[in-house]
């Protein structure tokens, strides 16, 4: 069986922990759990744990090359442990889709994502799934870089652990089902935020 290349993209050191840039690594370490790995240092500058997810195996990465040098240590990954993109899954914050809803393709642009430009650049190719965790669009005249570099509000973190949850399941789906049943299955429900059944 083929294995799995995931990673979540965020910035490393604990004063960026809770940025809505970071949505990537709180969605890895939801996976990394699951997977009953801890994360450990790579010679390919990312912390990564190697395991099983879906029934599959997997290593999940977290660069720890900040955002914009992601491609780096994801290109070393791939290399590492021979995995084409059409095994890597990227997980990473999108601005322009409303905070609670998440959305899945494959290749595309990169949308001003620094990260993803540098992934694009380094693999030579566009075409990896991306899950895209909606943040939403800064308030009123607030700059992007800045929006993305503040950690989400009060209001915002009442649903976070449970859409960092529902991103996990994204990418355990992506795996065993592929990108359009995926689509079919999260995409039509996640418009607005979805409260766990009672």
């Amino acid at each position: 069986m083929d294995r799995w290349l995931i990673v979540g993209l965020g910035n490393p050191g604990p004063e960026y922990a809770g940025n809505r840039h970071n949505a990537g690594f709180m969605v890895l370490d939801e996976l990394a759990a699951r997977a009953g790995g801890r994360f450990k240092a790579h010679r390919s500058r990312a912390e990564i744990v190697e395991g099983r997810l879906a029934g599959a195996p997997v290593v999940l990465a977290k660069p720890r090359s900040f955002m914009n040098l992601s491609g780096g240590p994801v290109k070393a990954l791939a290399d590492f442990y021979k995995v084409t993109p059409a095994n890597m899954i990227v997980v990473h914050d999108e601005l322009d889709i409303p905070y609670g809803a998440l959305r899945i393709k494959l290749g595309g642009g990169d949308n001003g994502h620094n990260g993803l430009r540098s992934i694009t650049k380094s693999i030579g190719t566009r075409d990896y799934l991306r899950v895209r965790f909606g943040v939403g669009r800064p308030p009123g005249r607030m700059d992007a870089a800045d929006y993305v570099l503040r950690d989400f509000a009060t209001a915002e973190r009442k649903d976070l652990p449970f859409l960092v949850d529902r991103s996990a399941d994204v990418v355990e789906s992506l795996m065993t089902a592929g990108l359009e049943a995926t689509q079919n299955t999260f995409h039509p429900q996640d418009l607005k935020p979805l409260r766990p059944p009672r």
